[in-house]
């Protein structure tokens, strides 16, 4: 199957309504990643070949829990899930936050070449930068704990900031380590087009200063 019946039938699946521009951005990312990961080592070299499913539609799936405003995207990488993200919503404002210069000046090229007006890409630790706005989403693909990434992204939230860490197998031992100020709002089983693999996604918020979850409180699995 080509990469375009691929992509169009993936965004189908998920039930994604893309402009023309964004399905040809979609594709044009998706070799400038395929093409900038063999000097530059942006994936796993296992996944050069199934780029689109296990990096762009992987990162398309959590579109739909998205809550107006601007996204914060942690530890990006090679820009995932932001990137894409920033593609199929041009009105959203994308922050994306990584350490490795190299991948940083990835998402500048890919930013210039494709025109995004919306894509902010940050060279930082997100530990040391100064918390200057607040972001409606905050998002990360395969970065760290759940209690170090909502540790670090706390400063950067409010009270109906949603914080979405996309995972692979359910990750019980994570969400039974959480602090007390984090609110499991729920873990959604993801189903990703052409990708054979567990993929799940824990919906947080952090509730008003003082309040904390119920000690011995446990989070059901969420079917999608």
């Amino acid at each position: 199957m080509s990469l375009e019946r691929q992509l169009r039938s993936g965004l189908g699946a998920l039930a994604l309504d893309v402009s023309a521009g964004a399905f040809a951005q979609l594709l044009a990312y998706t070799a400038m990643l395929a093409e900038w990961s063999e000097a530059y080592n942006l994936v796993a070299a296992g996944d050069r070949d199934r780029l689109l499913p296990r990096h762009v539609l992987d990162s398309l799936s959590v579109a739909r829990f998205l809550q107006p405003g601007p996204l914060l995207d942690i530890g990006t990488g090679a820009g995932l899930p932001g990137v894409p993200l920033a593609i199929i919503d041009p009105g959203r404002e994308v922050t994306l936050v990584d350490s490795a210069g190299k991948k940083i000046r990835f998402i500048r090229h890919v930013a210039r070449a494709l025109q995004l007006k919306n894509v902010r890409p940050l060279q930082q630790r997100l530990e040391k930068m100064t918390p200057d706005r607040v972001f409606a989403n905050i998002v990360c693909r395969a970065f760290a704990s759940l209690t170090e990434f909502v540790t670090l992204a706390r400063p950067f939230a409010h009270g109906t900031t949603r914080l979405l860490a996309m995972k692979g197998a359910y990750p019980r031992e994570e969400l039974e380590a959480l602090p007390g100020w984090v609110n499991v709002e729920a873990v959604e089983a993801l189903s990703v087009p052409d990708l054979q693999a567990k993929r799940h996604l824990v919906i947080m918020t952090l509730p008003r200063q003082g309040v904390e979850r119920t000690d011995g409180n446990t989070w059901q699995e969420s079917s999608q």
